[in-house]
């Protein structure tokens, strides 16, 4: 027996009719099908009762899809203790309060419910589970090179992705910007690893959307109940550090929330605070260290590069693997940028008088390309301590990889035009470097550590033959090669005599030193 209103809703044959099921499968979408059966299972017995509590897509009779909410109880035979009856109701969730418009996913606030009624099965049966909480990696920038429509497409692809991979049973939720969410209950560590490898796969190449490639990973961070915590708040609050923490450890990972990496996500937060204590008090702790750059042919030096290092208010010096992502994230690395190149330029000039062809390296980030201030300032500095543009190199350390090229190379030529010119830095270590080196406009490229590391072994030709290959293929545009992490005498002559390298950066030569024993290393020893 139904109602009138839904038997009058949806394509059943009354309001009294034999096998319900007959009629009602045929309407629910097939990708909550197999859910809906599942949580529908008869009790053999009263204490295996869970009841019937399940969100869902089904078809009206006008052929859209509509979510409703579907609870109802068994009734028992208190002589055989066996299920009788089933009673319940069909409940319609509006579109605009309960699921997301975009993706047509169940929202936040249905999050939460999933989540409570996990718990509540927890609290009844002793089977935890996990909270899995999805991030798309980089989804601001794909928003800021294109549109936020572009961004929109992405999203309900990401959304199509992952609730494709999802086991039977698991429903997908969206919440706030360009998060996911599913409850994974009965599952472990084992389990949730393996979703996200499945999720994984489908974000490993780049997709087509409205004819352009977008390129766009997937972290997640999970969070097991009930050893990390009862309540809904504690459990998303803990999986939402998780996420912080994956995408802070290089992205395209999933991070399993524990007691320590909370601990190290609230340090994350305390650095925070920190670093905008430094930069209101006139930018204290923050130093430059400098590394020395050589010649290949020469073997003297030739320029440096600035390294940002600093001191937190208690006195420690902190990580820069630490800290400068957090500048990045927050935009502190604005002004930060602008106290690095003002420091690294008044060193520069004063060098000048050690060695007139001096040239000093700043590494320049994302967020600070796209900062319309930046060029007007760099200019001004220039002027204010009478430095020529030749004497500065800006090197682009940014990891994420950027589709927008035109907008980069833009920002690019205008520095090039002044002079100014750009090195590609960690050539080798992206994602498709070869894309870097064929759209991004500079006039240095500086390979990294990891083809030097065994350059030097008798069976190691694939290496040496790289390298050399790169800097002759740099050489045919008119790039400088510099080739970074150089350790050996051994490696210095291959590099220099084989690889045909143009300059050398490595602790060969010297590690990364303060301005005044940078100094006395590098002029006075030289002059005495």
């Amino acid at each position: 027996m139904v109602s009138a209103n839904m038997a009058n809703d949806f394509a059943i044959p009354g309001e009294c009719f034999y096998d319900m099921n007959k009629y009602w499968f045929k309407l629910i979408h097939p990708d909550d099908l197999e859910g809906f059966v599942e949580s529908i299972q008869i009790p053999e017995s009263r204490k295996l009762n869970m009841g019937h509590d399940y969100e869902y897509r089904i078809k009206n009779r006008k052929g859209d899809y509509i979510w409703v909410r579907c609870r109802g109880q068994f009734a028992f035979d208190n002589r055989t203790d066996k299920p009788f009856l089933f009673t319940g109701t069909v409940k319609k969730l509006g579109q605009r309060n309960h699921a997301d418009e975009l993706t047509g996913l169940l929202n936040k606030y249905q999050f939460e419910h999933a989540v409570k009624v996990a718990l509540n099965r927890y609290r009844a049966d002793g089977v935890g589970g996990a909270l899995m909480v999805f991030g798309l990696d980089n989804f601001k920038i794909v928003n800021e090179t294109y549109n936020r429509h572009y961004g929109d497409e992405v999203l309900k692809l990401a959304a199509k992705h992952i609730s494709d991979v999802l086991p039977a049973g698991l429903m997908l939720y969206k919440l706030d910007g360009d998060e996911f969410a599913v409850v994974c209950p009965g599952m472990d560590v084992a389990d949730v690893t393996t979703i996200f490898e499945n999720v994984q796969k489908g974000f490993s190449r780049p997709h087509t959307i409205e004819g352009k490639n977008v390129f766009c990973t997937v972290s997640s961070g999970t969070v097991l109940y009930p050893q990390s915590g009862k309540d809904y708040l504690v459990l998303h609050k803990h999986a939402e550090a998780a996420l912080d923490l994956a995408k802070k450890d290089g992205k395209n990972k999933n991070c399993v929330f524990s007691k320590e990496n909370y601990n190290r996500w609230k340090r994350s937060l305390s650095m925070r605070d920190d670093l905008r204590l430094s930069i209101e008090q006139d930018f204290e702790g923050f130093s430059l260290f400098f590394q020395p750059q050589v010649s290949a042919k020469t073997n003297k030096i030739v320029g440096a590069e600035a390294l940002l290092r600093w001191r937190n208010p208690r006195g420690r010096m902190v990580s820069p693997m630490e800290f400068i992502r957090i500048l990045e994230e927050t935009k502190m690395i604005i002004p930060v940028g602008h106290w690095i190149f003002e420091t690294a330029v008044k060193q520069c000039k004063k060098w000048q008088e050690n060695n007139p062809g001096m040239t000093i390296s700043i590494n320049l980030s994302y967020e600070q390309i796209k900062d319309a201030t930046f060029k007007d300032f760099v200019e001004d500095c220039l002027k204010r301590y009478d430095l020529s543009p030749e004497h500065i190199v800006l090197e682009l350390t940014e990891s994420t990889i950027v589709s927008d090229w035109s907008n980069i190379n833009q920002q690019f030529d205008e520095f090039r035009r002044c002079g100014i010119r750009i090195a590609m830095d960690d050539f080798g270590t992206g994602y498709s470097s070869l894309a870097y080196l064929k759209n991004l406009s500079c006039d240095i490229v500086k390979i990294d550590r990891v083809f030097v590391t065994n350059i030097t072994k008798k069976d190691n030709h694939f290496d040496r033959r790289l390298v050399g290959v790169t800097v002759d293929l740099c050489h045919s545009v008119n790039i400088n090669c510099c080739i970074e992490g150089v350790e050996t005498n051994e490696e210095y002559e291959l590099l220099r005599d084989i690889c045909h390298a143009d300059t050398i950066q490595g602790y060969l030569f010297g590690r990364p030193e303060s301005p005044e024993n940078f100094e006395e290393k590098y002029f006075k020893a030289a002059q005495a």
